[in-house]
């Protein structure tokens, strides 16, 4: 009868061989760990990131056409308050009344003057409405803000007085006075309204915004210590 010999990986042959651990079982349990997640595994395809996306082009599309819309009120404010030009004609030509006078370049300081008055009154309203702020908002403030100045000044060209020159002069009569068209000179006062609006919420937003909460300290790691 034959012994048969201890093997050096099971010394006892009456006992059953332990099932052999594989090169990646860390606790002996005879099966393969799985294999290390990909840190975008079950992923959504940034579904989140896409809400965050959408909800930021809402706001844009909501506070421009909001500040775009009191352009209507900017430009029938500027019709009322800017200065008229007179003019005159000798039945040839059209001639300035007050050659010397300041009415030309008054009506642009008046459109200036209410641009930055807008533009306070939305910045603040537009705080007030969303006091947390964020870029969509101020995106969608000041290219409003644009918007709304270019449509007051096509109101104010619109119901002024005639652009046609010659057929105002016509009608009028020869040596009668009419009024010039209403027309910015400077189109550099159409950023009045967005540049204070946007100075407005940005500055409300440090003075009176919500501030963001210091991070808790960390908890103490086991058997660590403090000092």
């Amino acid at each position: 009868m034959t012994v048969p010999t201890p093997s050096p990986h099971n010394p006892d042959p009456s006992r059953p061989s332990a099932p052999r651990a594989r090169p990646d079982d860390r606790h002996g349990t005879g099966r393969a760990a799985p294999p290390p997640l990909s840190p975008y595994a079950g992923s959504t395809g940034g579904g989140d990131g896409g809400q965050l996306a959408r909800r930021e082009l809402r706001e844009v599309a909501v506070c421009a056409v909001a500040v775009a819309v009191a352009g209507v009120a900017l430009g029938f404010l500027w019709l009322w308050l800017a200065p008229r030009v007179p003019l005159y004609t000798n039945g040839e030509l059209v001639l300035f009344k007050h050659p010397e006078g300041e009415e030309v370049i008054g009506a642009d300081g008046v459109f200036a003057l209410l641009g930055l008055g807008f533009g306070v009154v939305s910045g603040l309203v537009v705080f007030l409405a969303r006091r947390k702020g964020g870029v969509g908002l101020v995106v969608g403030l000041a290219f409003g803000a644009f918007l709304g100045a270019l449509l007051a000044w096509r109101i104010g060209v619109w119901f002024g007085p005639d652009t046609d020159i010659r057929a105002a002069a016509r009608a009028a009569g020869k040596g009668a006075t009419f009024d010039a068209p209403l027309e910015l000179h400077a189109y550099g006062v159409l950023l009045a309204w967005p540049v204070a609006a946007t100075l407005v919420h940005l500055l409300a937003t440090v003075l009176f915004g919500p501030r963001d909460e210091p991070p808790a300290a960390a908890a103490p790691a086991p058997g660590g210590w403090q000092r």
